[in-house]
């Protein structure tokens, strides 16, 4: 029986924004121009470069689950990934990260059902996608089958006490200059660990990053949100038995 899950519609209990709420194809699809230019890298990339169970260059391929413009897998080929093959539900997020041109391949697919080829790839990764999806066991399971036996499910993402602390959904700016929220849920580190051990996946690694200087250097109102973390990683092992 698939552990029970206490995600939440955002909006529900903790927005404190007020901003009105699209699905996520058409946020993703309205952020496009300006996502590189909000997107901070100390959210996802520095976080996934602290890890210390990828062996990042040893990873001859890679399987790059909502790749967005293509930002997580420029950073995997830049640490010695070999090739990345890329599905995202955007089209338009597609197209950024095709002229971007680090992927193998790119597809437009739901993470529950990318595809690709089963028990193929010695990492799984995913960056900055969990909030936006209502049930995240899909997401495990279908991981779970792209992986190679001892292979790694890495998740980068925002941590649910920054989600509740600050009241903010993801969101952007669109081209009138409205602020818009994208469908935003809320997944406590526990539904994680649950999601992915029902899936078959052992934890190997887990890291919460806490807002600090760095932070608060390039986001100075961000000084009442320091040392709540603001990002969680979770790296996953499909061990052999």
């Amino acid at each position: 029986m698939d552990a029970p899950s206490h995600s939440e519609t955002f909006s529900a209990h903790f927005d404190s924004r007020g901003y009105p709420v699209v699905d996520v194809r058409t946020g993703y699809a309205g952020w496009v121009d300006g996502y590189e230019d909000t997107v901070e890298d100390l959210m996802d990339v520095d976080v996934l470069a602290s890890l210390t169970v990828p062996r990042w260059p040893e990873l001859p391929h890679a399987a790059d689950l909502g790749c967005g413009t293509g930002r997580t897998g420029a950073w995997l080929r830049a640490q010695g990934v070999g090739a990345v093959d890329g599905v995202d539900l955007t089209p338009e997020m597609l197209d950024r990260a095709r002229a971007r041109g680090a992927h193998r391949t790119l597809a437009e697919a739901d993470l529950a059902h990318t595809r690709l080829p089963g028990g193929s790839y010695p990492l799984v990764i995913t960056s900055l996608v969990d909030e936006h999806l209502p049930d995240l066991r899909p997401l495990y399971r279908e991981a779970f089958r792209l992986a190679e036996p001892d292979g790694l499910f890495v998740l980068v993402g925002l941590h649910p006490q920054f989600i509740m602390t600050a009241g903010m959904p993801t969101h952007f700016t669109a081209a009138d200059g409205t602020e818009t929220a994208i469908s935003t849920h809320l997944h406590y580190v526990s539904d994680h660990v649950a999601a992915g051990l029902a899936a078959g996946w052992t934890l190997a690694e887990l890291r919460e990053e806490p807002v600090g200087d760095a932070w608060v250097a390039r986001k100075p109102k961000w000084e009442r949100f320091r040392g709540i973390p603001v990002s969680a990683a979770y790296v996953w092992r499909k061990a052999t038995r």
